[in-house]
């Protein structure tokens, strides 16, 4: 009989957000946000056995330099593949969905995963994810007892832990150069970024709708959205709240945001329509002058190698006027 784990935490929002691809902004000509040359830094290569602490305190001794891996969420999916592991990747999650060639790997389920199933790939190393942790803490053990290396990633929520997630993993798969030169590509491009903010003299309030049903869900602080606002020199108007929270709708009325951007438009058809026709919502300033958007949802909540472009996508939105129009 197969056993099934569910995953714990937030699973509902994580489901939402884990299955969209997301679609393109609104319009916005591109303005080329360059990354400065740098003098390769020296890095050390990693050596095994190494021992790293998880995001649950347990030690955990890697032996030998992996060949096969399980990624049980995306984010760790596309840090894997960004640091050239594509060819160890035995399983991934149902929700993989980039890059293109994660979808011809193994699945090993998605809020649900199959402890048997990941057992019978035999990977060196299961990438697990803070996420993961609640119901799915048993299945989790299990894989344990079955003498699989499971490391449980901590959740990001700046862009530093997300360079130390990527820095983790390098040390954790033997891609530590790897893992330096994207950091180091990425703290360029997020340096330009708030160079660029600091031209904003009158910070926009902005809504950002995460989940419209059975409630409208946005994101308060302690979240990867609300430090992407800060870095742009955005008001959230969930800043006073904590966490992913529900939102009355006349709540959002009563801030009048100034922009407002949807993550649903992969999966709600008209999304950014279904907002601007909402009751009561014609008096607020960003209806009125239709800045709307539909972002791509995993740029803007998948903690791995694309957060810079989502944050990008997100600054042109909002401030077409400094990055672009």
């Amino acid at each position: 009989m197969k056993k099934v784990w569910k995953f714990g935490m937030s699973a509902g929002m994580a489901a939402l957000l884990l299955a969209g691809c997301g679609e393109e902004a609104a319009p916005v000509e591109d303005q080329d946000i360059e990354t400065p040359a740098e003098p390769p830094k020296e890095v050390a290569e990693v050596e095994f056995p190494v021992t790293l602490t998880d995001a649950v305190g347990e030690e955990v001794v890697i032996e030998e330099e992996p060949d096969a891996i399980v990624s049980m969420v995306p984010s760790n999916t596309e840090i894997a593949y960004e640091l050239g592991l594509s060819e160890k990747m035995v399983g991934v999650s149902d929700f993989d969905n980039y890059p293109e060639e994660a979808a011809s790997v193994e699945k090993i389920g998605g809020q649900e995963f199959n402890v048997e199933k990941i057992i019978s790939l035999q990977p060196d190393i299961v990438l697990a994810h803070e996420s993961n942790l609640g119901i799915g803490d048993a299945g989790l053990q299990q894989l344990r007892d079955a003498g699989l290396d499971v490391f449980v990633v901590e959740e990001a929520t700046t862009f530093d832990e997300v360079f130390e997630t990527m820095t983790i993993i390098g040390q954790a798969t033997g891609t530590m150069e790897e893992a330096d030169a994207k950091i180091s590509e990425m703290e360029a491009q997020l340096d330009e970024i708030e160079e660029m903010a600091a031209e904003v003299k009158e910070p926009k309030k902005v809504f950002i709708e995460v989940g419209s049903t059975p409630e409208i869900y946005t994101t308060g602080t302690g979240t990867f959205i609300d430090e992407m606002l800060s870095t742009i020199n955005a008001e959230n108007i969930a800043g006073d709240q904590e966490g992913w929270v529900s939102i009355d709708p006349e709540a959002i009325v009563n801030s009048n945001p100034d922009v407002i951007v949807t993550t649903e438009g992969a999966y709600v058809p008209n999304a950014v329509e279904l907002i601007m026709d909402r009751n009561g919502f014609a008096e607020i300033t960003a209806v009125q002058d239709e800045a709307v958007y539909n972002l791509d949802s995993d740029k803007l909540t998948r903690q791995g190698p694309r957060v810079t472009e989502g944050l990008l996508e997100l600054a042109r939105a909002v401030y077409p006027e400094v990055y672009g129009e």
